[in-house]
């Protein structure tokens, strides 16, 4: 008998729109129950990051900001809203890149991305006032906190993700990663184990958490899907939970910085 391994990805349809203050661990347990598939230990449940910053309150209103002069030179370089640039620069330490309609920033968090993450698709403000979308103040802080909340709502210890969009270098196209997490080792090191033929490997480290990140983004979508919630089901693992911080390569280790 052929030996099949398998991994079950499922999204919930018509997850409620969030709002700041929302329980979002209590709307994903609710819809996971609705749809007759409640949440059991061992699944591992990805967030979009859109709706964790939107229930954290991480919305800036443009109207309120004030343009620096370096944000106004980069808005006339980028072509860019200056107040949308004076955001980008507030979550930022370092610009690292930059062209007609493109920031690449080192977020404060130490993600290098485009734009700090500051984002304005998905919003629908009901008043027309311009705002902007921040990433979690701490991806891995809310992480915890949903898988604390998941499990005394539904009794099963799962693991969360919470995952983004990012572009990569050297290659088109984006993919999810992980910016935050908990209930599973975000890196697995497999140095010191043997190869199919004994050979040990010297370098090899998983970036788990943004594997799981990358597969659930084949769900949930970027655009008008409305699925920012995904349930995976049948991933083993082994080692420590870990934080998403964990993937963040140190400068000491980047040879392109």
């Amino acid at each position: 008998m052929t030996d099949v391994a398998s991994l079950e990805i499922s999204a919930v349809r018509g997850f409620n729109l969030v709002r700041l203050g929302d329980d979002l661990a209590r709307l994903i347990a609710d819809a996971f129950e609705r749809s007759g598939a409640a949440l059991s230990t061992g699944d591992v449940v990805v967030v979009a990051q859109k709706i964790v910053s939107k229930a954290e309150g991480r919305l800036v209103d443009l109207a309120t900001v004030t343009p620096s002069p370096r944000a106004i030179e980069l808005a006339a370089e980028t072509g860019k809203d200056p107040r949308l640039v004076e955001v980008i620069l507030s979550e930022s330490v370092r610009v690292v890149r930059k062209r007609p309609g493109l920031l690449i920033v080192e977020h404060h968090l130490g993600f290098i991305m485009a734009n700090a993450g500051v984002d304005q698709s998905n919003l629908a403000p009901p008043d027309g006032r311009q705002r902007a979308l921040l990433l979690p103040e701490n991806p891995d802080a809310s992480a915890a906190a949903l898988h604390d909340r998941l499990r005394t709502l539904t009794g099963a210890a799962v693991g969360v993700v919470i995952n983004d969009s990012f572009g990569r270098a050297w290659r088109r196209g984006t993919v999810g990663v992980a910016l935050g997490a908990a209930g599973l080792p975000s890196l697995i090191d497999l140095r010191g184990r043997p190869d199919l033929f004994g050979r040990t490997l010297e370098v090899s480290i998983i970036g788990f958490a943004d594997e799981i990140a990358a597969a659930a983004s084949l769900l949930m979508g970027q655009a008008d899907e409305g699925r920012p919630v995904v349930r995976l089901r049948g991933l083993e693992w082994s080692g420590p939970p870990s934080p998403a911080a964990a993937l963040v390569r140190p400068s000491a280790e980047d040879l392109f910085r």
